[in-house]
This record gives C-alpha cells, sequence and structure tokens, in this order.
C-alpha cells in the first residue's frame, strides 16, 4: 500500500467537477485499485463514488492522506495525489 499526503490547492475545494475528474481516472486508469482517504480526524473513506468524494467536503488547504492499494500503486498515488492537489481552472458555464 502507498501513501501520500496531500493538501488540495484547488480555490473552490474538491466539489462536483474536480471530483468527476478524480473519479473518472481512478475507475479509467486504476479500476482495480483500492483507493481510501483519511482525514485529519482519523476517519478512512474509500473512494468508490462521486458522492463519497464530494461528502468529505474538501476545501482548499485541507490536508489528507491518500491510500492507495494495487498492482501499479506507485504510478496511481503520483495521478491521483496530483489530481487532488492541482488548481482546477473550468471555464465558466454559459
Amino acid at each position: 500500500m502507498q501513501q501520500r499526503v496531500v493538501t488540495v490547492r484547488n480555490n473552490a475545494g474538491i466539489h462536483c467537477r474536480p471530483s468527476g475528474v478524480i473519479l473518472t481516472t481512478i475507475k479509467n486508469e486504476f479500476p482495480d485499485h483500492r483507493v481510501e482517504i483519511l482525514t485529519a480526524d482519523g476517519a478512512v473513506t474509500e473512494i468508490d463514488g462521486i458522492l463519497t468524494l464530494i461528502s468529505l467536503a474538501l476545501t482548499k488547504g485541507t490536508t489528507v492522506t491518500l491510500r492507495i492499494e494495487g498492482i501499479d500503486e506507485e504510478r496511481a498515488i503520483t495521478r491521483i495525489g496530483d489530481l487532488l492537489e492541482y488548481e482546477f481552472d473550468f471555464p465558466p458555464r454559459k
């Protein structure tokens, strides 16, 4: 199992759109991996759906531990960790 401490940098936190990008990456690139987030209060949540990730209410500046288990853990921890720390710049909706 790989672990990485990440800090959310996106100004609006991890809301619906970033969650969608992160979950699509997990499902498409790492479908056989177990992805968990450990929060500061010690709660462990398996990220298995968009609502699970959104419900964590990860705001800008929140630090969590990302844990991943699977055949390609090293690449997965880098890819998903980078997405959690990425500052998304979605264009405004019309």
